[in-house]
């Protein structure tokens, strides 16, 4: 079987897992966030917070909630890795110094799980699993909670109530998220994943040293990683390493967990504001931008020519055997248009418009499918844009699902799509600017410019891959970098919760003849043209300085 054919034997395999978990597990989630009934546990955990899971919040309180949990699961995890040295199962490996381990807390608490340190060599087992693993869960819970009060302001009128924080986020973590990592772990498992709490293990000997492993529960994180679109692995090779990703099998699977959620979530959308039809425009415009991606991203990996390439039957460097060009191309667009950042390929070593790609995935906000809510809520946002821009053009008063989108409506999306760009394109200009920063570039030119704004690009966006060229373990990339996945991660949620806030006050507006009709094609072709322009007039000259640059000079 030629490699080509065993690449599109895998994505039409993954289409069809999606597309039969797609319905099921979208109207599961639009029944767990409308239930009025709480399971014991989830009582439990309620009186013990001292939450009121029925009592309704507005914005700012339901903003509130999500800001004062995510400060302090910062401080928790950063004093968990302060004190590391002194906790039981540390492996013997000391505490992390203070501006990695706020690098680290910011980066799991914002579900970016970016990394500046080698897993094994740093982190025991309770930080592994009593803070990284349960970060990997609430993080995602978090970001499913805002989407889901965003969806509840379409959804309601004449109320400025989104439900409950504390009631989303447990009914996300235990009736969601859990069941299915129980599974997946157990999937993982049988394909060879390891799961274990064993110490260091000497494994060979070899002229001027050995080589050691050690083991942990890396089955379990792996799964809600990939589930939660977290993406830090428990060894520095991420899901590169055999023990995290054995085989085909468990890449597959693994890539079937990160888009599972966000694309089921557009059904659970459209059952919640009565419009199923609404949920698959939104569904065809992450479908039809991923599998564009996706193919973009396998040709460019696939046929990029010269001698080595024809033997090794594509772009191999960087990438495992045992998954091949397609198989790499395909989990390497899957973790960049969402927030997952795992990679079981090195982004670097692919070719200069396939590195171009990966990046691009992220710029465009990762709405195709995006991150566990974020990519539903971000694409909405567009939506948002989208008619408003079709309200200009034909001189009416832009709707959308009932709502009208005013000035307060617009701006609050405005600000939304300007504050990952902004980000971004500041500390790169900064970092280029600067001496100390540019020391930490492997490479030169067009290559070594990528590295570092590949570096902003997905702490900004919260995905946390990297281009594995970059030397980030230093003072300043650790702190900037922290600041970015911070303020990229909580910025938009002030006002996606504001504009959910804005549309629940709103009286629904009867549809007439003239309502742009957001449930046909048409719109969907709108909405794929919104989200490229946009994102094409921010990054195009940063991108022209990088990737493109170096992958027309190849």
């Amino acid at each position: 079987m030629s490699p080509v054919l065993a690449g599109v034997l895998q994505l039409l395999a993954l289409i069809v897992a999606l597309g039969l978990s797609y319905k099921p597990l979208g109207e599961y989630m639009a029944r767990v966030y409308s239930s009025e009934k709480h399971l014991r546990a989830e009582k439990w955990i309620y009186k013990a917070i001292g939450a009121h899971p029925d009592t309704e919040m507005r914005w700012p309180a339901y903003l509130r909630g999500v800001l004062a949990f995510s400060v302090v699961s910062v401080l928790f995890l950063y004093l968990l890795q302060r004190v590391q040295g002194s906790l039981p199962g540390s492996l013997g490996f000391v505490s992390i110094d203070p501006d990695q381990a706020f690098n680290t807390a910011a980066s799991f608490v914002a579900n970016t799980n970016w990394q500046s340190y080698s897993g094994e060599q740093a982190m025991g087992h309770v930080v592994q699993t009593g803070g990284l693993a349960v970060q990997n869960f609430v993080s995602a819970a978090v970001g499913i909670a805002v989407a889901v009060a965003l969806v509840r302001g379409f959804a309601r009128s004449r109320t400025g109530e989104l439900g409950n924080f504390w009631a989303d986020l447990v009914r996300g973590s235990i009736r969601i998220l859990l069941p299915i990592s129980v599974v997946g772990a157990i999937v993982l498992v049988a394909c060879g994943a390891i799961q274990n709490f064993s110490g260091i293990h000497e494994v060979g000997q070899f002229t001027g040293g050995s080589q050691q492993w050690n083991g942990g529960a890396v089955a379990s994180q792996e799964v809600i990683k990939e589930l939660g679109t977290n993406g830090g692995g428990y060894f520095n090779a991420n899901s590169a390493h055999p023990f995290e990703n054995p085989n085909g099998l468990s890449n597959l699977f693994e890539i079937y967990l990160i888009l599972v959620i966000p694309f089921a979530l557009t059904r659970t959308f459209g059952r919640m504001v009565g419009s199923i039809k609404q949920g698959y425009a939104i569904l065809a415009t992450m479908g039809v931008i991923w599998l564009g991606f996706t193919a973009l991203m396998m040709w460019t990996e696939f046929a990029h020519p010269g001698p080595a390439f024809d033997i090794a039957g594509g772009a191999m460097e960087g990438k495992e055997t045992r998954f091949g060009v397609g198989g790499s191309s395909i989990f390497a667009v899957a973790t960049t248009l969402t927030s997952t950042g795992a990679v079981n390929s090195f982004h670097s070593s692919f070719t200069g418009f396939g590195g171009g790609i990966a990046m691009l995935g992220m710029q465009l906000g990762e709405i195709a499918p995006g991150g566990t809510g974020s990519g539903l809520y971000g694409m909405l946002i567009m939506a948002i844009i989208a008619v408003f821009i079709a309200g200009l053009m034909v001189g009416r008063t832009p709707e959308y699902l009932g709502k009208k989108i005013g000035t307060r409506e617009i701006k609050y999306a405005a600000c939304y799509i300007l504050v990952t760009p902004a980000l971004v394109l500041t500390f790169t200009a900064l970092a280029m600017a600067l001496p100390t920063p540019a020391d930490s570039m492997t490479n030169t030119g067009a290559h070594g410019f990528s590295e570092i704004l590949y570096a902003y690009t997905s702490g900004a966006n919260n995905n946390g891959s990297a281009f594995a060229g970059l030397n980030a373990d230093t003072p300043w990339f650790n702190t900037t970098i922290g600041i970015a996945m911070l303020l990229g991660r909580f910025l938009p949620m002030v006002f996606v919760l504001a504009l959910a806030g804005s549309l629940a006050e709103q009286a629904p507006v009867p549809e007439t003849a003239g309502t742009l009709r957001t449930e046909k094609p048409l719109f969907t072709g709108l909405l794929v043209g919104t989200i490229m322009i946009i994102t094409g007039l921010t990054y195009f000259p940063a991108l022209a300085l990088g990737p493109l640059a170096e992958g027309l000079a190849a």
